[in-house]
C-alpha cells in the first residue's frame, strides 16, 4: 500500500530557564499559598528568564541547536523555520528570523505565529504543508514564549499560571503511514475580550498612561476561559478521532496544552481517555504558552514508540483552538 507523502517529527528537543520560580516565593509577592495554586492548577513550580536584554528567541536559539545537534542536522540542510509565539523579542523582525541566524540557517525563510496558545499547533500544521507540497524537506517548528515578560505579579489571577520555555521539533517527510495524518483549527475572535493583552499594540500604543495603568500585561477572565477551553479542546480532539476512526484504546498519549490541570483532566474525561494517559508536566513549568506541547513532547520522548498514536490539542486566547493526530516516526 502507498502512503500519500507526510510530514513526521523526526526529534524533539527543549530548553528551559535555571531559574525556578516555586509557589512559596509567589506567596510572598501576592495573597496566594501553595495549596490554592496546587489545588487549582496543579502547578507547583515554574521557569523564569531572569536579567535585562533577555528575550524569547535565546530560548529558542537553545532548543533549536540541541534539536540539530541531537538529529545530525547540519544547519544549511534546514529549509525554513518557524517560531509560535506571543511573546517576541520585537513587534518586527520576527523572533523566527533571530532565531535562525543565530543557528547559522544562512537566508533560508523563517517567519513567526501568533495564535497564543494554540501557536505550536498552528505551526507545526503549517511547516508540514511546505513539506507535503515537496517545496520543503526539513523544516523546523519552534514554541517558545517569554510569559513573564507580559505578566504582573501583582495580579493573583494570571501570575501563578504562567512560566518560560522553548520547545522545537524537525519535520521531515515520511511516506509509511507516519507522521502528521489530520488536524482541525478554529478561532473566534468574540473571545478577545476575555483574554488578551491590552496594551502594546497598533489599536493602543504605548503612553506613559497604558503604562501607568499596567495595561502591557496579559489580562485573563478566567472563568469563562476554563469553560470554553474545556468543552472546544474535547470537541476538536474527539473530532480528530472520529475523522480518523480513533477509539479511546487506540489512542497512546493525549498530548494537550498546559494551561492548568483541571482543564486537562476534564478534556481527557471527555474524550474517554485515562490520566495515564496524558502527558503532563504542567506542575513542573506552567503554562509556557506556545512552548507546553513541545516541550510534553520532550519530557515524554523516552516513553514514545514507533507508530504510537497522538492526539495533540490546544486552547488559547483570541480564542483559538485546534487538535492534531501524529502517528509516532521513531
Amino acid at each position: 500500500m502507498t502512503h500519500p507523502l507526510k510530514a513526521a517529527i523526526t526529534g524533539v528537543h527543549g530548553y528551559v530557564p535555571e531559574y525556578i520560580l516555586t509557589n512559596d516565593e509567589l506567596a510572598t509577592m501576592v495573597d496566594t499559598t501553595d495549596e490554592w495554586i496546587t489545588t487549582r492548577t496543579g502547578i507547583k513550580e515554574r521557569r523564569i528568564l531572569k536579567g535585562e536584554g533577555r528575550g524569547t528567541s535565546e530560548m529558542g536559539i537553545e532548543a533549536v541547536k540541541g534539536l540539530l545537534e541531537k538529529t545530525g542536522t547540519a544547519p544549511g540542510e534546514v529549509d525554513l523555520l518557524l517560531c509560535a509565539t506571543v511573546t517576541p523579542d520585537y513587534v518586527f523582525p520576527a523572533t523566527a528570523n533571530l532565531i535562525a541566524h543565530a543557528c547559522g540557517l544562512g537566508h533560508k525563510p523563517s517567519f513567526d505565529v501568533n495564535v497564543a496558545c494554540s501557536g505550536f499547533l498552528y505551526a507545526l500544521t503549517i511547516g508540514a504543508q511546505f513539506i507535503e507540497s515537496g517545496m520543503y524537506r526539513k523544516v523546523v517548528v519552534v514554541g517558545a514564549d517569554k510569559m513573564s515578560a507580559i505578566i504582573d505579579y501583582t495580579d493573583r489571577t494570571t501570575c501563578v499560571l504562567f512560566g518560560d520555555g522553548a520547545g522545537a521539533v524537525l519535520l521531515e517527510p515520511a511516506q509509511e503511514g507516519y507522521g502528521l495524518l489530520d488536524s482541525v483549527m478554529h478561532s473566534d475572535g468574540a473571545g478577545a475580550a476575555h483574554l488578551y493583552q491590552p496594551a502594546g499594540g497598533s489599536k493602543n500604543p504605548p503612553t506613559c498612561e497604558t503604562v501607568r495603568n499596567r495595561l502591557h500585561f496579559a489580562k485573563q477572565d478566567g472563568p469563562s476561559v476554563f469553560k470554553f477551553a474545556v468543552v472546544r479542546m474535547a470537541e476538536v480532539a474527539s473530532e480528530v478521532m472520529e475523522r480518523n476512526h480513533l477509539g479511546p484504546d487506540d489512542v497512546a498519549w493525549l498530548v494537550p496544552h498546559q494551561a492548568n490541570k483541571r482543564i486537562i483532566s476534564a478534556t481527557a474525561d471527555r474524550m474517554g481517555i485515562g490520566m495515564d494517559k496524558v502527558m503532563l508536566n504542567i506542575q513542573r513549568y506552567g503554562n509556557t504558552t506556545a512552548a507546553t506541547i513541545p516541550l510534553c513532547l520532550w519530557d515524554y520522548e523516552k516513553q514514545l514508540n514507533r507508530g504510537d498514536n497522538l492526539v495533540l490539542a490546544a486552547f488559547g486566547g483570541g480564542f483559538t483552538w485546534g487538535a492534531a493526530y501524529v502517528k509516532w516516526a521513531y
